[in-house]
């Protein structure tokens, strides 16, 4: 099944057993979100993965904060 919205981020359950993804790719919306915790810069993401564009980015950036903003228990 697969689920988009028009933020660029796509979940497709055949593909990273449904985790968001950015449209068009295989690249997780976690991989961007970390690589940009871990202190690269988006010019850095983009040179990584050149399929990429800067819109793809902030949208892994504003569905990262959608999440944050969701009624969850934290783990850890």
């Amino acid at each position: 099944m697969k689920k988009n919205n028009s933020s660029g981020i796509t979940s497709d359950s055949n593909i990273f057993h449904g985790k968001a993804c950015i449209k068009g790719t295989r690249i997780p919306v976690y991989i961007i979100l970390q690589m940009l915790a871990g202190g690269q810069n988006k010019k850095q993401i983009l040179k990584e993965y050149p399929q990429l564009k800067e819109e793809d980015i902030n949208s892994a950036i504003e569905y990262g904060a959608h999440l944050a903003t969701q009624e969850i228990e934290l783990g850890f």
